[in-house]
């Protein structure tokens, strides 16, 4: 990308930007903008495929063409603009995905007004694909930073995705799927890895565009956030099929395989429904998914997202899956689950993750690495390879974000050329500080529970008062137990009810 490109897509998001801070003092979160936006940039986008050297056929009816919203100004710019999101969500394939349920929320005729003529100023197609998308991925990040919309749970922070993907290293022809993709964090980022790194002749760059992902998303207005990301990424097109499915992903096991799963699975325990009760009161009722293929079934939805994604894997497959710390170490149904994965496939990496770092609180959590396998008699997993990246560090969203050069020496000693040469940094007489251990099996199975919550490191803070991190970086420290503990609470509660 030229430099030139470069400050002028950095000059397009600052006006964007600055536009949706305006609206924002008419009450219009980051969320609403945002959509609003897809809507128009799809519309502008779709407009100028049909012009030369392009001159394509697109499946917008001609009276919702992007003309007749420029053309229009005041009541009679609403009600045709609204009129529009109507009428486009009955369309088929992507386009109509985009639009299903939409709404305007922009109640300012001159607000909308103003927001068209932005749009209509760039020519967004002539724009390199990298420029369009960081446009929209820099937006998608603001909106989940904002908290009190809780979007911060649809976004696993970029440079932890990047290093899951330079982990797996997906090769071309092969599929990739995320059974909760949220804003299709994961596929970009191995659609970006896989550009980069492997040739591509024509059969695969088609395949990469078309053949390669598969997700579910049941929020509508992060699903069409997660087309809109993948379509301004050159993945997929305006009239082809649409690859995000919003069905629950774990109600059923579709049958497909996949070659690579990445995913980061919701937060929060429950997998619940609300209805409403013959009292005409609001009721929430556990939700357990009665499938075959499942070891155990149980409320716990990240559990059911692990033995999900085990389904789904080829027998050939790899998943990156970020899982909270009760997956690791809880009892009961949690224990079979273990055990399960460690006997089914090569479960061969635990990153522990820092706090800190994502946008949702109080959520400890880490990445578990396994590799599908066929079936046999005796278990899949001889040894677990675990890289401590949270003891005695500290990140912060605003002061010390994680970047993807913090997981370097993870990245590194994962050696993912060659997972049989890994050396271990521990050594309990020269280097107990040492992040990256292996455990054998029958150690893991010896341990209360089957327990994979597996720590060696001291905490330097509670030894070495001298060594204590920033005052602010303590106190969101304890703010992150706190809610974890609280998490854990209602999690008790709820079991007793």
């Amino acid at each position: 990308m030229s430099k030139e490109n470069s400050a002028n897509a950095s000059s397009i998001v600052s006006k964007v930007w600055a536009f949706c801070q305006t609206l924002r003092d008419d009450g219009v979160g980051y969320g609403d903008y945002l959509e609003q936006l897809t809507y128009l940039l799809f519309l502008k986008m779709a407009d100028e495929y049909t012009k030369p050297p392009h001159n394509r056929t697109m499946p917008i009816p001609s009276e919702f063409a992007w003309e007749t919203l420029t053309s229009k100004s005041g009541t009679e710019l609403e009600s045709h603009y609204n009129i529009m999101l109507r009428e486009l969500a009955k369309e088929k394939g992507i386009l109509g995905q985009i639009f299903v349920k939409s709404q305007n929320k922009i109640q300012d005729p001159a607000k909308l007004y103003k927001l068209i003529a932005l749009i209509n100023a760039e020519n967004w197609i002539l724009m390199g694909v990298k420029d369009k998308g960081d446009i929209y991925e820099g937006i998608l990040e603001k909106n989940a930073e904002d908290t009190k919309s809780g979007a911060g749970q649809y976004f696993t922070p970029r440079p932890l995705i990047k290093a899951m993907v330079e982990c797996l290293r997906p090769e071309p022809m092969k599929t990739i799927a995320d059974p909760a993709c949220g804003t299709g964090g994961f596929f970009l980022a191995a659609y970006d890895w896989i550009v980069a790194n492997r040739d591509l002749d024509k059969d695969a760059a088609k395949f990469l565009k078309y053949e390669t992902f598969f997700g579910n998303e049941i929020v509508a207005s992060t699903r069409r956030l997660a087309l809109m990301n993948l379509f301004l990424h050159n993945i997929g097109d305006i009239d082809s099929d649409n690859f995000i499915s919003p069905n629950d992903s774990l109600i059923t096991d579709s049958g497909t395989r996949y070659d690579y799963i990445l995913a980061n699975p919701p937060f929060g325990k429950k997998s619940s429904m609300t209805f409403t009760n013959e009292a005409g009161e609001q009721e929430k009722e556990d939700l357990t998914y009665n499938r075959q293929d499942f070891w155990v079934t149980t409320s716990n939805k990240q559990l059911n997202f692990v033995q999900h994604i085990r389904t789904m894997l080829k027998t050939t497959g790899q998943a990156a899956v970020v899982l909270p710390d009760n997956v690791l170490f809880e009892g009961g149904v949690g224990e079979t689950v273990r055990k399960k994965l460690l006997d089914t496939t090569n479960l061969h990496t635990i990153l522990r993750l820092p706090t800190g770092i994502f946008y949702a609180n109080g959520v400890k959590a880490n990445v578990l690495f396994f590799d599908g396998k066929p079936s046999s008699k005796d278990p899949w997993t001889k040894e677990v390879w675990v890289y401590d990246y949270r003891t005695n560090i500290h990140h912060t969203l605003k002061k010390n974000p994680l970047k993807l050069e913090d997981l370097r020496d993870f990245i590194n000693l994962y050696n993912s050329e060659n997972r049989h040469k890994r050396k271990e940094t521990y050594n309990a007489e020269s280097n107990p500080e040492g992040r990256w251990r292996k455990f054998g099996y029958d150690e893991i199975i010896a341990r209360d529970k089957t327990s994979l919550d597996i720590t060696w490191l001291k905490d330097k803070s509670l030894a070495d008062l001298d060594n204590l991190p920033d005052p602010d970086v303590l106190a969101l420290e304890i703010v992150e137990n706190i809610e974890a503990g609280l998490e854990s609470f209602r999690a008790i509660i709820e079991g007793l009810k």
